[in-house]
């Protein structure tokens, strides 16, 4: 189908990950298939939010937005490839054209077309490609080879709008893991971390430190030693496990406890999505830090009283919507606040209570 030559820009413009990425392989892509003078991209999936447009020369604003193109598109017509040419009566309407003046003659372009991608009748993307006079018109050749180019670039579309979906979807599951004041870290079968919150990088200070030394440096550790030994633990029993002539257990938990200090403690389980599953399992860590004796919590919570009773009103009010869980955004907006003050009526609220973080906040004020 394709010069060999392109074929690694082709897989180029599949293996794109980000709206960046799949502009540049477009580019090389459609160089190295079609010569032209000049590629242009255009991508709205957010009907409310401006398109984001890219192009190899400077470019005019406003090019879909012009006439004839603007009225053929609100047409919701179902053509995919268009010539640009064929919206004017004739080649000499076009060349007088104002659209023609105004985005192709500065750039000495006398041919262009259009693959035009929708998603529910709604043009959510245009790449744009544009030929000089002694390049002439598209062949029927390579148009025939756009045609085949088309679902290529309308695969990569459908995979980057997923993959957006899901990047959003993972940033707002982070941003609620992160308020979360249950400690949560979650490693890959090779023990690398993929992810812990706030609260359990307070957890693993304190393993490291002990709650004092913690509470006053502010330093971050990794992860115990005594969590990944058990973490290596039940990847020797899945192992075995998996062998045919070995039965079949049943993963479900495993319990690590401080050496020193028994209200530190970690729950492992090893999580498989199912057993057809190619990837291998991750490990979930839940930590829970329990409460000091209550002669020692009693006599931490009568140190703080003097502090509690220096919270102005206002700061009382954050701190009762941190309490809730809420980020510093809904307590501006509930507050009716600036984030900015939002985050110096918390530093004060840190700094009178003790605490350096907000898992710490709450569990002062259950």
């Amino acid at each position: 189908m394709l010069d060999p030559a392109a074929e690694k820009y082709l897989l180029g413009l599949q293996r794109a990950m980000s709206v960046d990425a799949f502009w540049k392989a477009a580019q090389q892509l459609l160089a190295a298939a079609v010569p032209n003078r000049l590629i242009g991209f255009m991508l709205q999936h957010n009907p409310i939010l401006p398109p984001f447009a890219r192009w190899t020369l400077p470019m005019p604003d406003g090019f879909f937005a012009a006439e004839p193109l603007k009225s053929y598109i609100a047409a919701q017509r179902r053509k995919t490839i268009l010539r640009i040419g064929d919206l004017f009566s004739n080649r000499s309407s076009f060349m007088k054209s104002r659209f023609c003046r105004r985005y192709m003659a500065p750039q000495e372009c006398a041919h262009a077309v259009c693959l035009l991608f929708r998603e529910n009748q709604r043009l959510v993307c245009a790449v744009v490609i544009m030929r000089a006079a002694t390049q002439g018109d598209l062949s029927s050749a390579e148009t025939k080879l756009l045609r085949q180019l088309y679902p290529q670039f309308s695969t990569a579309l459908r995979r980057l709008r997923s993959l957006g979906r899901e990047r959003a979807v993972r940033m707002d599951f982070e941003e609620c893991l992160r308020q979360l004041p249950l400690p949560t870290m979650l490693l890959r079968w090779n023990l690398k971390l993929i992810y812990r919150n706030r609260a359990a990088r307070d957890f693993c200070a304190v393993w490291e430190k002990g709650w004092e030394q913690a509470r006053l440096t502010n330093a971050t550790s990794g992860i115990p030693s005594e969590i990944l030994d058990r973490c290596r633990q039940l990847k020797q029993q899945w192992a075995r496990a998996q062998r045919p002539s070995a039965a079949r257990k049943v993963f479900k938990r495993e319990r690590v406890r401080h050496p020193r200090s028994s209200e530190l403690r970690a729950t492992v389980r090893l999580k498989q999505l199912s057993s057809t599953d190619l990837a291998r399992p991750h490990f979930l860590i839940e930590c829970e830090a329990l409460r000091r004796h209550r002669a020692q919590h009693a006599e931490a919570t009568v140190s703080r009283l003097p502090a509690l009773a220096r919270l102005t009103r206002r700061q009382q009010e954050i701190t009762r919507l941190v309490c809730d869980g809420r980020s510093n955004q809904e307590i501006a907006d509930q507050a009716g606040l600036s984030l900015a003050m939002v985050k110096k009526h918390l530093h004060a609220v840190f700094r009178k209570l003790e605490v350096t973080s907000r898992s710490q906040l709450m569990a002062l004020m259950r």
